[in-house]
This record gives structure tokens, C-alpha cells and sequence, in this order.
């Protein structure tokens, strides 16, 4: 993982958390999807029940550091998005990741259902892709380029849709 936070950099709009190593398979689409659209991002391994300390380092210090928006995904308990959100101001938007015991219903619930003034956008189940792609939206609200790319992707989504619907009918034919 070589874009592990190094805290003294800046210039970096988006910050992806993620409570595990064991969620890095997931979190790493939502990088993918910043990459796609030329944005800088950081990732690292914060967790909230056994590194609190750099929890509240990282919530505290986003804004200073230039950061935008934060992705964080957490399974299980999956306090990491609500616990960063209660540190910043910052759009905060949680990505439940899938667990063995309950198939990640658990940490959905736990994302969604943040206290009145400490909202947390949640994606599905796994969709680091999603989070990575609202967080692209957010920034696009006041960067026109970044809008622009949000658009040709959109246009792009919807052309293939057009093409695999050309296709359909013509083998129904």
C-alpha cells in the first residue's frame, strides 16, 4: 500500500480509512475510482476501537492537511465512519464492508444509523467503487473540471447502457 498517510503531506483531496488490512480488497476500488478521475487521495489503516489515538490525530488534523472528503470502511461494529465524523466537518462517507457473521448487515447498521448532527453518507455493502464515485461528485460541486469528468463519466454509463440494449435487440431478431 504504498500511499500510506505520511501526516506532514498535503495536497491530497480525499482521505480512504479503513478499520483493517482485511478491508483493503474492498477500499482499494474506492481508489481506483479517485485515480480514474485524477484525483489525489491517501489511504491508511485507522481504527477506531485499537488505534484511537491515531483516529482522533486523523479526524483532527484533515482539514490542515487539505483533505476534502473522507472515506472510511469498517466491518463488524464498524464505528470508524461515525467516530470520524464526529472529529470533522468534514463530508464523511462510510463504506459498511462485508463480515462472516452477518454478510455485513452489522456494519451497515452501524454506519446508517448515526445521532442527529453527525451525519455519515453510507454506501452498499462493499461499494468502496460508489464511495470513491461520491466523493468524485462532492469535490465536482466546486471544481468545474472535476464536473465536467463526472459528466462524460455519466454519458459514458449511459452509452453503454444504449449499446448492450442495440445488441439485445438485435439478437432477439
Amino acid at each position: 500500500m504504498e500511499n500510506m498517510i505520511n501526516l506532514n503531506e498535503k495536497n491530497k483531496r480525499v482521505g480512504i480509512v479503513m478499520g483493517s488490512s482485511s478491508d483493503f480488497p474492498i477500499m482499494k476500488e474506492a481508489a481506483k475510482i479517485l485515480k480514474e478521475f485524477g484525483i489525489s487521495y491517501e489511504i491508511n489503516i485507522v481504527s477506531a476501537h485499537r488505534t484511537p489515538n491515531d483516529l482522533y490525530e486523523y479526524g483532527k488534523t484533515a482539514v490542515e492537511r487539505g483533505i476534502e472528503v473522507i472515506i472510511a470502511g469498517a466491518g463488524g461494529a464498524a464505528h470508524l465512519p461515525g467516530m470520524m465524523a464526529s472529529l470533522t466537518a468534514l463530508p464523511v462517507i462510510g463504506v459498511p464492508v462485508k463480515t462472516k457473521s452477518l454478510k455485513g448487515i452489522d456494519s451497515l447498521l452501524s454506519i446508517v444509523q448515526m445521532p442527529k448532527g453527525v451525519p455519515v453518507a453510507t454506501v452498499a455493502i462493499d461499494g468502496a467503487a460508489n464511495a470513491g464515485l461520491l466523493a468524485v461528485q462532492i469535490l465536482g460541486v466546486k471544481d468545474p473540471e472535476v464536473m465536467e469528468k463526472v459528466i462524460v463519466y455519466k454519458k459514458k454509463m449511459e452509452y453503454e447502457v444504449m449499446e448492450s440494449r442495440r445488441k439485445i435487440e438485435i439478437e432477439e431478431i
